[in-house]
């Protein structure tokens, strides 16, 4: 049995006729396109219409597609528009209870105990809170960014937004998100108040201002300036000058591996494996319509 072949080779066959290449193209994205839905909406029955959806519409679309972005764009691009119609505006309280929290405990380890997975799904739960807390137009940035782990370029592609909005959209989510999660990632210890006159963002004064003992500037808004450094916005001189006063800091240490530990339960929901019923019902519904 040879390699499996990459995104771009499945497609090339695909477009060449290779029905047996397109079905293992869009099987191999639907739990990518399934979580985006389910991130999106908040809904398991909307994300498991998203996937069908998105899957049709890309076997319809195939011979329309000319290669002028990547599989990666195109088909977010198409769940994009499903999601946009199916987001509901007033959502059932007991969609919080997501697949989300179910897949959490299916992926803990099998010595995992009953206090571990109890935790696990608190975690699952707080981010999907988190994550839909956000605004609309922040949280599909940020899960785009962040859960399914596009570039910032691929992300201005898809939304249609200059990759600087995008990142402006990013710092904002990413920010707002850890705020939700602080009293989890925190070990619900509150953090230290700032001063009254400690400004709440911006950057940091002028060289030697960082955590200088003469004057005693206040603080840099930590969280938004990580966020930026993520992004290749920091350069290399105020990025030492920041970790010298977050090594100081303990309350900006606290801020920043708070930010770190949000964005590290973004990636970890890239684990969520896509539920059998819902592999197979999308699976049927594009061999349907590809023997029409």
């Amino acid at each position: 049995m040879g390699a499996p072949r990459d995104d771009e080779t499945l497609l090339a066959a695909a477009r060449g006729g290779d029905r047996a290449a397109l079905e293992d193209l869009l099987e191999r994205w639907q739990p990518r396109i399934f979580r985006f839905g389910l991130k999106m909406c908040g809904d398991p029955d909307d994300a498991s219409e998203i996937l069908q959806e998105t899957l049709l519409a890309a076997a319809r679309g195939l011979r329309g597609f000319r290669g002028a972005s990547s599989v990666t764009t195109w088909l977010y691009s198409i769940a994009r528009s499903f999601c946009a119609r199916a987001r509901r505006t007033v959502q059932n309280a007991s969609a919080s209870e997501s697949l989300d929290a179910k897949a959490a405990s299916d992926l803990r380890d099998p010595a995992q105990d009953p206090e571990e997975a109890t935790a696990s799904r608190e975690i699952a739960r707080a981010l999907s809170a988190g994550i839909a807390e956000l605004d609309p137009t922040q949280r599909e940035i940020l899960v785009l960014r962040d859960v399914e782990g596009l570039t910032a370029p691929q992300v201005a592609e898809i939304t249609g937004l200059s990759v600087e909005a995008v990142k402006s959209r990013l710092h904002r989510a990413r920010v707002g998100l850890r705020e939700s999660l602080a009293p989890l990632v925190e070990g619900r210890r509150p953090l230290p108040a700032r001063r009254d006159d400690e400004p709440a963002s911006g950057l940091p004064g002028p060289p030697g201002g960082l955590g200088s003992p003469a004057g005693s500037p206040p603080c840099p808004d930590i969280p938004l300036l990580y966020s930026r450094h993520l992004e290749g916005e920091v350069d290399s001189d105020l990025c030492a000058r920041l970790e010298h006063h977050v090594s100081g800091c303990n309350r900006c240490k606290t801020e920043c591996d708070a930010l770190q530990a949000t964005l590290a339960l973004c990636q970890r929901a890239r684990e969520t494996p896509l539920p059998e019923p819902v592999r197979t019902s999308a699976r049927l519904a594009l061999r349907s319509a590809l023997r029409n």
